[in-house]
């Protein structure tokens, strides 16, 4: 699944209680990372949640894993994984997270705290891209 046909599944569940739901079932799907996995150096700080990003870089594209101990926020890095992983660094660099979650309209439904820790997120994987593009 990509993040297109999540903005056309939003745009079909009309009540958030619904969308909710779904971002928490996109969570559940994604594979739990290992616990040598969950180090403090994979973490992103300035979510309230525990959440842990993991990468590499395979064929010039960079491969996200990640996880939360929340099951809203898990779905929220299913939402941010579904953006990035799989792009090259530069790819990564010229996507703008801010105008897909935008689209969804997550900002106005979501507490300020989860709203930082998107924003957290996606500032950790352009921390990464950056990296990676240099190093290249």
């Amino acid at each position: 699944m990509d993040i297109t046909e999540v903005i056309e599944t939003f745009e079909f569940l009309e009540d958030w209680e619904d969308r909710y739901k779904y971002i928490i079932d996109l969570g559940r799907e994604l594979p739990e990372l290992a616990e040598d996995e969950k180090v403090e150096e994979n973490r992103v700080h300035g979510c309230t949640s525990r959440v842990w990003l993991v990468h590499s870089l395979k064929d010039g594209k960079v491969i996200f894993r990640g996880e939360s101990d929340a099951h809203i926020v898990k779905g929220l890095v299913a939402l941010m994984l579904m953006i990035y992983s799989g792009k090259t660094p530069a790819e990564i660099l010229q996507t703008d997270a801010r105008d897909i979650l935008n689209q969804l309209g997550l900002e106005k439904h979501l507490s300020p705290m989860r709203t930082n820790g998107l924003f957290s997120m996606d500032e950790k994987i352009k921390t990464i891209a950056r990296a990676y593009a240099g190093g290249a």
